[in-house]
């Protein structure tokens, strides 16, 4: 398996749809958004402010696993994922962890609340932004990218950091 994912993490707002669609669009990897593999279940009890909990995550992280396992088999792909907690990552990257790059959207919780309170139609209440930096591991191996940045820049930072290593 010669194919290569990169997962761009972080907590919510944090830009990593963004991101992931114009790095897709850059490189020409197909981008996947890991919120398309939650549960009706998990995706109601975020709407109405309750955080998920690690046995709520651990279908979805095996999901999303399996799913990038089979995509990497024909091609590169680009993963927008939460990705919190370092048993997460260790998860998420099981079996194909020459195949993974980690990059984490970092921002600090001022600029990311401005950020959620502008957002339109998703099911993640602003509310739980806390429970999310407080679940959150700063990743050690991840590149850190300040969400600062544009969003092209992001992009850059990215695809120059790919092509380097």
């Amino acid at each position: 398996m010669q194919h290569k994912v990169i997962y761009i993490m972080g907590v919510s707002g944090s830009g990593k749809t963004t991101v992931g669609q114009k790095l897709s669009k850059k490189t020409g990897y197909q981008f996947y958004d890991a919120d398309d593999f939650h549960s009706a279940e998990n995706k109601a009890k975020m709407k109405q402010g309750i955080a998920l909990t690690d046995q709520d995550r651990w279908p979805w992280l095996e999901n999303i696993h399996q799913f990038v396992i089979e995509k990497l088999k024909t091609e590169n792909i680009i993963l927008g994922c939460s990705a919190l907690k370092k048993v997460y990552r260790k998860k998420l990257s099981q079996s194909i962890e020459k195949n993974c790059r980690w990059f984490f959207l970092e921002g600090d919780y001022k600029t990311i609340q401005g950020r959620l309170e502008h957002r339109k139609g998703h099911y993640m209440s602003p509310g739980l932004l806390q429970s999310q930096f407080d679940a959150l591991e700063i990743p050690a191996t991840a590149k850190r990218i300040d969400i600062k940045l544009s969003p092209d820049a992001i992009t850059d930072s990215i695809i120059s950091s790919i092509n380097n290593n």
